[in-house]
């Protein structure tokens, strides 16, 4: 079996000549009907585009793409980075027999067909088997166990492919077994190295087409890192000017042929939790302007819009908390608006909150006053109620001592009076501590004076 997915690592300038067809390749590289993207993909690593941290002499994939005994990797990375074409280049050398299988598709009888097969492969013609799993955070973990065994003793040489952070996606025990190397975006130059290229190679567009500069730019902003995009933009903005008769792709043809970017960014995976965040951090560091960026980005990749009220609400009172008592009402307006109206309106409510919490006086005295004091209780510092505070509205209170030496501070001219409130051991313990930013300030005048009062100092 073998995956029709390219992943996008392209041909360099004048490579060197290509190797017989690989073992295991799909055979749509060399149809000149496939897409742009399927036809440059790279026939050996002389033409790979991009990952030179990993490809390296010496590195672990380099030695593993020509012939070396490695171990079993995982290639963790975005789209478009070159993931299938790596772990394709593995079959074209050493006389490895090639398998790829798409986590979408494939069970655990399958699996287990196929390594067995590789075990009787080793052991009667000496062929180490490839094993290429596309997508491998989507199998289940009983999916992901039955791995364990054919890696651990090499019946197979697994190279697994994942756009989705592998802790959390994949198991301990393969992760542990698994050498994970991290695939990078490919950066402007990469990407403009693989347009021009594609444009003049015989297997691409062949010379059919001029790319203007203004039309580069915009497909390599447009792409994002992804290589795969960025030829498919192109491929598509090219049949645009040429099917009117044209032969200069500019920008208005990248414009008609290309909608917009698609946003990196899966709800359920690592970009979720890089935006999340982001939004989050820039929100706390006091910049509205990065903090609505992130919050755009959710939204168009249509993130839940209740998640990120959810997280303006805890902000609210992580990070502004008193500083703008105002925040936590805006952030549960915010809520509400969602919960009331939905998408599309109910941006203006998050926008609007968003920047609310971002331009407000921050302080997080809330969060460390309730984390100490919630450390002390599971310290062992759960002191008796004081008597005088404790129950007393039942028949025999008053003979326990229950309430009896109760003050009552309504009575007090100021509302406020001498009195222990916390356990013995915890007398003169400040947990909530305000700031001298925003509304703490004159609270923390307040609380001087109440603490003053209450604890039997000075009124």
């Amino acid at each position: 079996m073998t995956s029709t997915e390219d992943d996008g690592l392209f041909a360099l300038p004048e490579p060197e000549p290509a190797p017989p067809h690989p073992p295991g390749a799909d055979s749509a590289t060399a149809r000149p009907g496939a897409p742009l993207a399927v036809r440059m993909r790279p026939r050996s690593l002389a033409e790979v585009v991009g990952q030179t941290h990993l490809l390296r002499p010496g590195a672990p994939l380099r030695l593993l793409a020509e012939g070396g005994d490695a171990t079993s990797v995982l290639l963790y990375g975005p789209p478009g980075t070159g993931k299938t074409t790596l772990a394709r280049l593995t079959a074209a050398v050493a006389d490895r027999h090639f398998v790829a299988l798409s986590a979408l598709t494939s069970g655990v009888k399958e699996l287990r067909d196929v390594m067995s097969e590789a075990r009787r492969r080793r052991d009667r013609q000496g062929r180490r088997t490839v094993l290429f799993i596309d997508e491998v955070h989507r199998f289940s973990r009983t999916q992901q166990d039955a791995l364990l065994g054919a890696v651990e003793d090499g019946q197979v040489l697994l190279v697994a492919a994942t756009t989705e952070n592998p802790s959390f996606s994949v198991v301990s025990p393969l992760l542990s077994r698994l050498l994970v190397l991290r695939l990078q975006p490919l950066t402007e130059d990469e990407l403009r190295e693989l347009l021009r290229r594609a444009v003049k190679d015989e297997r691409g567009l062949d010379g059919a087409v001029l790319l203007e500069p203004e039309a580069e730019d915009a497909l390599v902003r447009l792409a994002a890192g992804d290589a795969r995009s960025a030829l498919t933009a192109l491929e598509a903005s090219a049949e645009g000017v040429t099917g009117t008769g044209g032969s200069a792709v500019d920008v208005a043809a990248v414009e008609r042929a290309v909608s917009g970017t698609t946003v990196r960014y899966d709800r359920q995976g690592d970009q979720h939790h890089d935006v999340v965040s982001a939004f989050i951090k820039s929100i706390r560091g006091s910049d509205p302007d990065a903090a609505l960026h992130y919050l755009a980005r959710m939204l168009v990749a249509g993130e839940d819009p209740r998640f990120i009220a959810r997280r303006l609400l805890v902000h609210a009172s992580e990070d502004v908390g008193l500083a703008d008592p105002t925040a936590l009402q805006a952030a549960v307006a915010a809520a509400q608006t969602v919960q009331f109206i939905g998408m599309p309106e109910a941006r203006l409510a998050l926008a609007q909150a968003t920047v609310h919490l971002a331009t407000a006086p921050k302080s997080n005295t809330v969060l460390v006053g309730i984390d100490e004091a919630m450390s002390d209780v599971r310290a062992g510092a759960v002191g008796e109620v004081p008597p005088h505070l404790r129950h007393s509205r039942y028949t025999g209170a008053k003979e326990l001592g229950n309430g009896v030496g109760y003050r009552y501070p309504h009575r007090a001219p100021e509302g406020v009076l001498p009195q222990q409130y916390p356990p013995g051991d915890l007398v003169g313990k400040d947990y909530y501590r305000p700031t001298d930013r925003g509304g703490e300030r004159d609270l923390r005048e307040r609380l001087s004076r109440l603490r003053r009062v209450v604890r039997g100092g000075e009124g």
